[in-house]
Parts: structure tokens; C-alpha cells; sequence
């Protein structure tokens, strides 16, 4: 094993996630030495990457670059100030064999629906208004609350469930308040007939969906590569292909060691003052020495992720869609969500005549989704394109899959104790070793919150002490895609979808 020595003040980030990046940019900005280890060999940015498949770029699980910080918002721009663009939010839910604008619009909504079902949905809402859940504890009750049982049961179960892999009883209703915020069937309905509220009557904004996004010309992934470009720049390193493979804390010498192995398969070390993890909480907990007591490790294995896949189709324009995705409702299929990619950015698809999809399908790592050939999965997912009538199987001209684990937390009904017994852990027996982003800290949360737990945690290094707490990012807060991009100068907060209790 080789070592490389770095002075007390040098990091080790493991991961070119945005959280990772973001740590290592602005610390190389400082001036700290900062070492970047990304275990894949080609990508940076994480599940924030874009894909290139022969020309055709793809986005793995849809990235929208808006921030209710200013920070993030500036920081984006700085890194790349001449390649985003103002893209339109479009978006519809399937189900039914209709389609529904989202936001619901009402009219449209209750039409489709049907006179009959349309009945039903009213009386069901007239009933809970009369008699509401009171203090809903779960997902289901909150949301009944707000539209009645059968819209519930229409437009939130079925793709709440395809996503989380558990029953709606099971989430907490404290996501459900803080993802639906400011709408129920009332306030829908009022403002289908107000029309859009005046720059000046922000207040008037139900929080849930924004208008429009800034997105890089091909893709997320192509502000992260700038993000790398810019340490290698400042002077720190971005190492591709290498995986972190165990870290030990030196408590004579207060230095951190980091075994990885490399591109090339050799195994390699580095010591630094801090470390800043993304990498899943798990994967870091059974890594570290010296070996942390047995109550931590059973918790660290308590974890759990949800995984997901994209079966991404070329297909001859035949006109498509234009939206950025289509949410699928209908438990008629098993895909949850199709991305159209030329709607996120014309340049992602080099061909002319052509249009490229990405249908997700939320699994677990080894079952029996995930475990599917290739061929099995591009075939169920020209098949499911059929039925919902966005492409004929005759007109599919190419495709790929990609697998992407871990890419969501599991918040079930140990998760939270779990990670607090890791966190006290940590505190005391492992000095500067800094968790960040959403698998480092095991807690949901998007793009712009991964960067403010990295943007806080590089504060924190440069000062040379705790000045913030990394965990109250997006603890309290609304729904980030609510409101007016940058309108909060400071950070901002939210819950997470935590299991019921």
C-alpha cells in the first residue's frame, strides 16, 4: 500500500456527487489541499450525471435547477455562466388512459374523470370537508384530508407507492404537508378561476410547482464537470475510478488515512485532516476503524435504499410529447415516470427526426426488476409505452439501461434512531469527519440542499470549527419548488418523508 501525506488542514471528499463537488470547490477556492475520490471512472455528479449513450444524453432521474437560495443560485451561475437555459415547466399525470395537466387543473381534471366519477369525487370531498381525519398521522389521512378519498386514490396512491415501495399508511404525513403545500380541492378550484396572482401578491402562490428552471444545454452532469474542472484549477484533484475502501482515524497524529482502490486496481492511501463523506452511511460505517461499537454497526445495517432504473428508448418522432415527464399513475403498469429528454434541452438529442425517452422503474437492488436482462427491460419498456400510448414498439430505433442503487434513503420505522445512534458515534469517537448530501446523511433531500449541507460543512473546515449544523439543512421547510427562485437569502429547511409513527 502507497501513502500520501497531506498537511492537518488537507480533505479527502469521497464522492463527485453535487455535494462533494461543491465541498471541494469551494475549499480548493480557500485554498485548503482538497482530494476528490469518485469511484465511477468516467462520471461526475452522481445521480445528477448526464448519461452519453451514442450522442443521446440523458439525465438519470430529472434535475431541475432552481433554488429557493440565493447562494445556490449564484453559485451556479458562477460555475457555469453561459450554458443555462430558461426551460418551461411541463409536466401531466397518466391514468385512466388520460392524461392531466399537473398542477390539476380542475375543470380539465373533473371532465376527463367523467360525470359519474366526478359525482363520486365530489361527494367523497364533501364528506371529508364535513367530518376531516383529525390530526392525520400518515400520508393517506393528510391527503384525504385535502382532496377526499377518491382523488387520493386517483392521483397520489399508486405513484406515491410505485416510488417509495411501501403502503401510504406507512409515510409520514409530515411529507405529505410539506411536498402538497398551500393546495387542496378548494384552493384548486379558486385558483382556476382567479387566474395567476400579480409579481407583487407573492403570498397568493400556492408553494407546490414552479413555472420555469434553469438546466445546463446538455444536462446536469455538464455543470459538475465544470464544478471538476474548477478544483483541478485551484489546485485540488479530482480522481476518477477510484474506490474508498476504508477509514482510519489516527488519533495520536488527529490525521484521517484512506484506503481506495484505484483505476488501475491498485490500492492506494491518503491522509488528510478532514473527511468529507457522500457515500452512503452504511458503506462509511462499516468502513471505519478504529471499529465502532456493535449498536453502531447494527444500525448503520439497519439502512436501507431504494433503487431505481431507467430504460431509455430512441425512437422515430412520430410528434411525442412535450412535457419534461409524465408522472404514471395507473397501476396498470409498472413504470412510474417517463422523461422526455429533448424537452429538458433540444441538444441532448443530436439526431433529427428522432426523440429519446427514459422511462424509470423504482425497484430494490436484486429483485426480480432489477435483476432483468437488458433485452427483458427495453422490451417491457416499449411494451408499456405502447399501452400507455406514447410510442409503438415498430418505431423504437435503439435503447439502453442504466441501474442506479441507493438512489433514494429508505425512511422506515428505525431509520431515524438509527442514524441519530451513528450520528452520536461519530461525534465523539471520530473527530472531523464531515457527512454530506443525501446518501452521506441518509435523509432526502434535493440538488440545491445537498450543496448547502457541502457549502456549511466547507465554512466549517475554513473556520476551523463547528460554526453551523450540517443537519438542520431541510429540516422545516417547504417543498424547494415552491415560491420564487432565490428568495430566501439564507438556508433553507424541510422534512423528510419519514415513516408514520
Amino acid at each position: 500500500m502507497s501513502g500520501v501525506t497531506l498537511n492537518n488542514s488537507s480533505t479527502v471528499v469521497i464522492g463527485a456527487g453535487p455535494a462533494g463537488l461543491t465541498a471541494a470547490y469551494l475549499l480548493s477556492k480557500e485554498n485548503v489541499p482538497v482530494t476528490v475520490l469518485e469511484a465511477d471512472p468516467r462520471y461526475v455528479g452522481g445521480i445528477a450525471r448526464t448519461v452519453d449513450y451514442k450522442g443521446y444524453l440523458f439525465d438519470i432521474g430529472g434535475h431541475r435547477f432552481f433554488s429557493k437560495s440565493q447562494e445556490v443560485e449564484d453559485l451556479w451561475t458562477e460555475l457555469l455562466p453561459n450554458d443555462m437555459l430558461v426551460r418551461p415547466r411541463s409536466s401531466r399525470i397518466y391514468y385512466g388512459k388520460n392524461f392531466y395537466s399537473y398542477p390539476l387543473k380542475p375543470i380539465e381534471t373533473l371532465l376527463k374523470l367523467g360525470f359519474i366519477q366526478t359525482a363520486l369525487c365530489l361527494l367523497s370531498y364533501a364528506k371529508v370537508r364535513l367530518k376531516p381525519i383529525k390530526a392525520p398521522k400518515n400520508f393517506e389521512e393528510w391527503v384525504t384530508n385535502e382532496f377526499g378519498e377518491r382523488l387520493y386514490r386517483i392521483f397520489f396512491k399508486t405513484y406515491t407507492e410505485k416510488v417509495w415501495g411501501m403502503r401510504c399508511q406507512e409515510i409520514s404525513a409530515d411529507w405529505a404537508a410539506q411536498r402538497i403545500k398551500g393546495l387542496s380541492l378548494t384552493t384548486a378550484i379558486l385558483n382556476a378561476f382567479r387566474g395567476k396572482p400579480s409579481a407583487g401578491k407573492k403570498s397568493d402562490v400556492i408553494k407546490t410547482l414552479i413555472d420555469s428552471f434553469r438546466y445546463p444545454r446538455r444536462g446536469p452532469g455538464m455543470m459538475w464537470e465544470a464544478c471538476a474542472r474548477r478544483v483541478r484549477s485551484q489546485g485540488g484533484s479530482v480522481q476518477m475510478g477510484c474506490k474508498v475502501t476504508a477509514c482510519g482515524y489516527d488519533a495520536a497524529r488527529a490525521l484521517w488515512d484512506v484506503s481506495y482502490t484505484d483505476a488501475e486496481g491498485r490500492t492506494q492511501s491518503i491522509e488528510a485532516g478532514h473527511v468529507i463523506s457522500s457515500a452512503p452511511m452504511r458503506q462509511l460505517i462499516n468502513g471505519l476503524s478504529p471499529r465502532p461499537s456493535a449498536t453502531t454497526l447494527t444500525a448503520a445495517n439497519a439502512l436501507k435504499y431504494r433503487d431505481f432504473l431507467t430504460v431509455v428508448l430512441i425512437l422515430k418522432d412520430e410528434e411525442g410529447f412535450a412535457d419534461n415527464w409524465i408522472y404514471i399513475h395507473d397501476p396498470g403498469v409498472r413504470v412510474g415516470r417517463i422523461q422526455n429528454f429533448r424537452s429538458w434541452s433540444p441538444e441532448m438529442v443530436p439526431v433529427s427526426g428522432t426523440v429519446c425517452y427514459g422511462l424509470e422503474y423504482f425497484c430494490f437492488e436484486g429483485d426480480g426488476l432489477w435483476n432483468s436482462t437488458d433485452e427483458e427491460l427495453l422490451q417491457l419498456g416499449a411494451s408499456e409505452l405502447a399501452q400507455i400510448g406514447l410510442g409503438h414498439p415498430k418505431d423504437v430505433l435503439d435503447g439502453c439501461v442504466v441501474r442506479q442503487s441507493k438512489a433514494y434513503p429508505v425512511y422506515d420505522d428505525g431509520y431515524a434512531s438509527n442514524v441519530e445512534t451513528i450520528r452520536r458515534e461519530l461525534r465523539s469517537a471520530y473527530p472531523n469527519l464531515h457527512l454530506v448530501g443525501r446518501n452521506g446523511m441518509h435523509k432526502y433531500n434535493n440538488q440545491d440542499h445537498a450543496m448547502m449541507t457541502a457549502m456549511l460543512c466547507a465554512r466549517n473546515i475554513v473556520a476551523g470549527r463547528q460554526v453551523y449544523d450540517l443537519w438542520q439543512v431541510n429540516q422545516d421547510a417547504e417543498y424547494h419548488e415552491g415560491g420564487t427562485a432565490g428568495e430566501v437569502k439564507s438556508f433553507g429547511l424541510r422534512t423528510v418523508p419519514a415513516r408514520a409513527r
